[in-house]
């Protein structure tokens, strides 16, 4: 596990402070790529800028990529060598997504870019909720894709808390003994 991508079925899937976690185990630097795309005050990275920035990351050996973001999938997953697809219920991204925003109203995150305190509104609930279900079944198909055309990667399906637990707990043992 050199390079890992991190992602989930929604905002509020907890890939930040997951990928944050297995940094720390395995020493690994993080990227948050909302940090990479958004410029401060909500204004948007071009997709040129945002693609660059990400080819020369993962050109690197060891990295963490963590989010989404379909427009630069493709970059990601050719140079991983593990993708963890963290699959939570929808009312938990849901309900995690409210309770970032009243935990930090007026803040910005670390894994945001700069200057872009934290905010929600409806449509990014509405997208959440009616995104859910069609990003799922597009992260199926491209993991079905992969296990048939790389499967010299290794891809992690974790589909609640218990199963996100025990991964860190596993992992935090197997890179003590190993240290």
């Amino acid at each position: 596990m050199n390079r890992i991508m991190v992602m989930g079925s929604s905002a509020g899937a907890g890939k930040s402070t997951f990928a944050r976690q297995i940094g720390e185990i395995l020493d690994l630097k993080v990227y948050h790529l909302d940090t990479l795309f958004w410029k401060p005050n909500w204004v948007e990275t071009s997709l040129d800028e945002f693609r660059d920035t990400q080819e020369k990351i993962a050109m690197t050996e060891k990295w963490i990529m963590e989010g989404n973001y379909s427009n630069s999938y493709d970059i990601r997953v050719a140079r991983a060598d593990t993708i963890i697809y963290l699959d939570v219920p929808r009312l938990l991204c849901i309900y995690r997504v409210l309770k970032r925003w009243a935990t930090h109203i007026g803040q910005t995150r670390s894994d945001m870019g700069k200057g872009c305190k934290e905010k929600v509104d409806w449509s990014f609930l509405t997208f959440i909720w009616t995104t859910y279900y069609p990003r799922k079944e597009k992260m199926r198909s491209r993991f079905e894709q992969l296990e048939q055309t790389s499967p010299d990667k290794t891809i992690i399906h974790l589909k609640n808390k218990a199963d996100i637990a025990n991964f860190l707990h596993e992992l935090h043992s197997k890179h003590t003994i190993l240290s």
